[in-house]
């Protein structure tokens, strides 16, 4: 258990936050407590908690949101001074602004699957071409029949197939069904990738709140 626990003097409740990794919020909807964090605390007060806004998305901060840990402890400790704050997992959560969903493009829908497709098959293509995959099917044949056979089309028709079935089988799935719970090896990726984007994202939410701080407080001591 990580956290930051605020010591008071004298008897004071406790709260317990846990922070969401990274949550979806609507554009322009104000951000509350209950949408980012777990809270356990005394019933009266949890319900007040969760209810509490934290920020507000404007279009000038873009389609993420970082909000660290201490915002919400000084948003807490403005209403209640006395209280004793723990927190556990994440210092801080990503907030992805999701606007209102566009009506999807059938004809780019179509002009994207042609592009996978043809192109999936044209490297498919090269990559046989590369290794002279036709003269090692009719030797392959040759070995297994006895005689050469120039065009070993059933040969070919069956190797087709099985490399569909084989992609299939690899990447478990199959249009919307999935053979079993396991992960897919392009699950996998997008999700290191999506983890890399994230805390490059919040990298430079840090970063930019530094130079906030650091513009704020060189004014502030200009006469």
């Amino acid at each position: 258990m990580k956290g930051v626990v605020c010591l008071l003097q004298g008897q004071a409740s406790v709260i317990y936050v846990r922070l969401r990794k990274q949550v979806i919020h609507p554009a322009g909807a104000p951000i509350r407590l209950r949408d980012i964090a777990r809270i356990l605390a005394d019933p009266s007060l949890e319900r007040e908690l969760l209810d509490m806004v934290l920020s507000r998305s404007e279009p000038s901060d873009g389609n993420r949101i970082v909000i660290d840990m201490l915002q919400i402890i000084s948003r807490i400790k403005a209403k209640h001074p006395s209280v004793l704050i723990e927190f556990i997992g994440e210092p801080h959560v990503l907030v992805v602004i999701q606007k209102a969903p566009k009506k999807p493009s059938i004809v780019l829908f179509v002009l994207v699957w042609l592009l996978l497709f043809f192109g999936a098959g044209l490297t498919i293509m090269n990559f046989h071409a590369d290794v002279s995959m036709p003269e090692v099917h009719i030797r392959i044949v040759e070995m297994i029949t006895g005689h050469r056979d120039e065009h070993p089309y059933l040969f070919q028709v069956a190797y087709s197939l099985g490399i569909g079935f084989g992609m299939i089988l690899f990447f478990n799935h199959l249009f919307k069904k999935k053979w079993n719970e396991e992960p897919t090896p392009l699950e996998v990726e997008m999700y290191l990738y999506q983890e890399n984007l994230n805390q490059y994202v919040i990298a430079e939410e840090y970063e930019k709140m530094r130079l906030a701080e650091s513009t704020s407080t060189s004014k502030g001591k200009q006469p």
